[in-house]
């Protein structure tokens, strides 16, 4: 029977005001880190009864598909207890872990600043071998995508906070970024991770605006030279500036307001009015002054509040699947073929987060000899002041053939009766690992059922948190 060898996670944003996995109570300004959320628990709880089903001792892999700590949105210290939360339910002190003692971190977006400290490190350590005098290379801004069975690069800050649970150095958290890979013993399938942002323009941004300024120059069509120039621009705004003191609050602030469109629209009227009574000497007419400024704005930072995780029509916008295509048959090929000495597995599936909308489907390429599974894990926050049913969490189960699950957690809806785990494939066929793992559980009952009562209320409380911030000053 096969049984579940890897569990991928991803956009947790543990320590985030609209996050599940922060212990919110409602009408409250901010959460608890210092206590569990009861999804957490719940869902522990329901990966534990899962993996007891496993017919091997052998423990399954965790694998932390990015954005699991918000490092954009709120401060270092709430994000680590939040995430410490999560730690002590998957290894006891004084018991066996959960999973399988090394854990593999990709950073996202929120979190990518823990790339960074680990690309430091790493680079660090180069240096630490080399001769005074021999000219060092450039540091590297990717790792291979099949690490497994090598020696990791060490999440420092990661592995402080599990030896602080565990009281031992036992469990280790190696890092990949941005694309991680299993790989088949007989080389014919292989599943990919990432954390999904580079299948969105926004992130590609600082490559974009070189190639409008020099149009003649060669597109980066490789990971690492696609992290090279954009890395700056996401650690900046997406894994640092929430943590700012005072303006890192008023930046939580806005990025609020920037998911209900009026009151987004009135962030740009006012920072347009600002801007003409500032530079007045340079606006002949203010009212016209403000009339363009805001027009500009709503071009330019309204494209942010217009990004795929925003977009509830569907699981992906058409801009989102040309995105996804893209990266797919670009980037993510181009770094297997290269790592595997110019040959791709016959069978490819790519998983990845991001959109917090999870979902399963097949992608017909001619790129790859047949086609692409792809899935969704969702996310675990409140990105609406309404209920969108598109947006949830799943966990991406994986057993020892590479096939995979979506245990498709939970996903919005109006009524919290609605709220119902179930198991998901990409394919329509026989997939008899997803048929093992819809055996093990029902619903209906016992800690499935509680772990839906619990995320419909959490969910209820962060919507209600979040028109709480909403309508905060601005």
């Amino acid at each position: 029977m096969p049984d579940i060898r890897y569990v991928c996670l991803s956009d947790m944003h543990f320590g985030a005001d609209n996050s599940l996995m922060t212990c919110m109570k409602a009408g409250s300004a901010g959460g608890d880190p210092t206590q569990a959320s009861p999804v957490v628990i719940s869902l522990v709880g329901c990966l534990r009864e899962l993996i007891s089903k496993n017919e091997s001792p052998k423990k399954p892999k965790l694998i932390l598909n990015g954005d699991i700590l918000e490092l954009a949105l709120t401060t270092d210290n709430r994000a680590a207890m939040a995430f410490e939360r999560f730690l002590e339910l998957i290894m006891l002190p004084g018991q066996e872990p959960l999973f399988d003692s090394t854990i593999f971190y990709l950073p996202g977006n929120h979190d990518h600043h823990l790339w960074e400290t680990a690309r430091e490190a790493q680079y660090s350590h180069y240096i630490s071998g080399i001769k005074k005098g021999v000219y060092l290379d450039n540091p590297w801004h990717a790792t291979s995508s099949f690490i497994e069975e090598r020696a990791p690069l060490p999440a420092v800050f990661l592995n402080t906070l599990a030896k602080r649970v565990r009281g031992t150095d036992d469990v280790t958290f190696a890092t990949a970024y941005p694309n991680f890979g299993l790989l088949r013993d007989d080389k014919q399938r292989c599943v990919l991770f990432h954390h999904g942002h580079f299948t969105e323009s926004i992130y590609l941004m600082m490559s974009t605006l070189n190639t409008m300024i020099f149009p003649d120059r060669k597109v980066p069509s490789q990971v690492w030279d696609i992290e090279t120039e954009n890395f700056a621009w996401i650690d900046f705004f997406w894994s640092t500036m929430g943590r700012s003191g005072e303006v890192g609050e008023d930046v939580e602030l806005v990025y609020d307001k920037m998911l209900d469109p009026g009151a987004f629209d009135k962030v740009l009227q006012n920072l347009a009015g600002s801007l003409v009574e500032r530079f007045k000497m340079l606006f002949w007419n203010r009212w016209i002054g403000r009339r363009a400024l805001f027009w500009a704005l709503e071009k330019t930072a309204g494209q942010y509040a217009a990004q795929e995780r925003l977009q509830p029509a569907g699981p992906l916008s058409d801009e989102g699947q040309q995105g996804l295509k893209l990266y797919v048959e670009g980037p993510l090929r181009e770094q297997i073929k290269i790592e595997r000495k110019d040959t791709v597995p016959p069978e490819v599936t790519f998983v990845f987060g991001h959109t917090h909308k999870p979902f399963e489907q097949v992608i017909e390429s001619d790129r790859y000899r047949n086609p692409l599974e792809v899935y969704n894990c969702g996310g675990w926050v409140v990105d609406a002041p309404q209920p969108t049913p598109v947006t949830g969490g799943a966990a991406i189960l994986v057993d020892e053939n590479l096939d995979v699950a979506s245990l498709r957690l939970y996903n919005e809806a109006t009524n919290p009766n609605d709220y119902a785990v179930k198991v998901q494939a990409a394919t329509s066929g026989s997939n008899p690992f997803c048929q093992r793992i819809a055996s093990l559980m029902d619903p209906s009952r016992g800690i499935w059922k509680e772990f839906s009562s619990e995320a419909a209320k959490a969910v209820s409380i962060c919507r209600k948190n979040l028109r709480y911030h909403i309508r905060r000053r601005v």
